[in-house]
């Protein structure tokens, strides 16, 4: 995937809140998606990152966009991680075991079978505005991303370090 390209349909299983439930990334034109990999469940870094977009969800939310979790494990193990450790997490956790998602986003790790950390922003009409892919032991900034998808929807340019209610370029 490139920026400005249409991002494909891709039907993954999800885990959601106690279910597991299919979701098509094509399910939600007309809405943002903020989509992020994380390399895998029952880590360290992983869930400092979940549970950063949890507590900015309603922001999210806010700005007509959907957090999608994304790594290469199964949706049982993402069960089994979230009931125990990450219950208050409330957006789904895709399970991406055929690595058609992670190798569509290019972030797949080919010689571990994991996800590196991939950050993504798809528009309302499905085309990728935005992309960060970092290494595995470096946590990303969720407060970015946010500032990120806020800068996106003025439609304007905006200078270094802009944040919302700032003047824009345009």
């Amino acid at each position: 995937m490139k920026i400005g390209e249409q991002v494909p349909n891709i039907t993954l299983t999800a885990y959601q809140t106690g279910q597991f439930k299919k979701i098509n990334l094509g399910d939600y034109k007309g809405k943002w998606i903020v989509l992020f990999f994380y390399p895998l469940d029952f880590t360290f870094v992983c869930p400092t990152e979940i549970k950063a977009f949890a507590t900015k969800q309603l922001d999210f939310d806010n700005l007509n966009a959907i957090i999608l979790g994304a790594s290469t494990d199964s949706e049982h193990s993402h069960k089994a991680w979230f009931e125990r450790d990450l219950p208050s997490v409330q957006y789904p956790v895709l399970s991406d075991t055929t690595h058609q998602l992670s190798r569509t986003f290019n972030v797949l790790k080919e010689d571990e079978g994991i996800a590196y950390r991939g950050t993504f922003i798809i528009d309302p009409e499905g085309v990728l505005r935005y992309q960060v892919v970092s290494d595995l032991n470096v946590g990303r900034s969720v407060g970015e991303t946010l500032r990120v998808l806020q800068a996106l929807q003025t439609g304007n340019l905006c200078p270094i370090d802009w944040k919302p209610g700032e003047q824009t370029l345009g």
